[in-house]
């Protein structure tokens, strides 16, 4: 949601979110600990070791879940956090899964979403319900809306999982257009910086440790 501080924002540099000081656990497990970063457009990457939050990162940073401590500054619109792999998503045919995104996203590209089924290679599968796609379709489909809604926040949970080499390439491609972006801000999270992107320049790095 906008917020009038964020035009200073808390490191007062403009930034389509920040948290300061954020914490969050589960019994017995301190995840995150007076955590403090901003996002800004381009790719920024979450990095951290198995255990250590990064996906609960992405769904704070999301709303889905909310801090036990610390400020929060939310400024985009819209917000893109595909969870394809949902089980309440098995029965729901691909395209339909797509046509209720793009019901939700203003700008939605159409273009850029048939540029993407073609790429990789989905085609075939958009009459199927998502239960009987791969994992790596069902990713693939996933990252079709992150793009295609033209979010100005993007978050996508370890991108090249269970992706083929024709299809890491793709995805390449968009993420090094994400990089360059002015106005669109894409998180990734992932164990290390994906290989695939070496060379690709970040606008941050969130790290959560090892």
């Amino acid at each position: 949601m906008s917020n009038p501080l964020f035009d200073g924002g808390i490191s007062g540099t403009r930034a389509c979110f920040e948290a300061a000081n954020l914490a969050f656990s589960y019994p017995d497990v301190n995840l995150l600990g007076g955590l403090s970063f901003s996002i800004k457009p381009g790719l920024t990457l979450v990095r951290g070791g198995g255990g250590r939050g990064k996906r609960v990162l992405l769904r704070l940073i999301a709303g889905e879940l909310q801090p036990q401590a610390g400020v929060v500054l939310r400024r985009p619109d819209t917000l893109s956090f595909e969870s394809p792999a949902d089980p309440a998503s098995d029965n729901v045919v691909a395209q339909d899964w797509l046509a209720a995104r793009q019901s939700r996203f203003s700008n939605w590209h159409a273009a850029r979403e048939a540029e993407l089924i073609q790429g990789f290679g989905l085609t075939e599968h958009l009459d199927k319900p998502m239960y009987m796609l791969s994992t790596g379709s069902r990713r693939k489909v996933g990252l079709v809306a992150s793009a295609a809604s033209a979010a100005q926040l993007t978050l996508i949970d370890r991108p090249f999982a269970a992706l083929d080499a024709r299809s890491c390439r793709l995805l390449v491609q968009l993420l090094t257009e994400a990089a360059a972006s002015q106005n669109r801000a894409w998180v990734i999270a992932d164990y290390e910086l994906p290989a695939w992107l070496t060379g690709v320049p970040l606008s941050g790095v969130i790290d959560l440790g090892d």
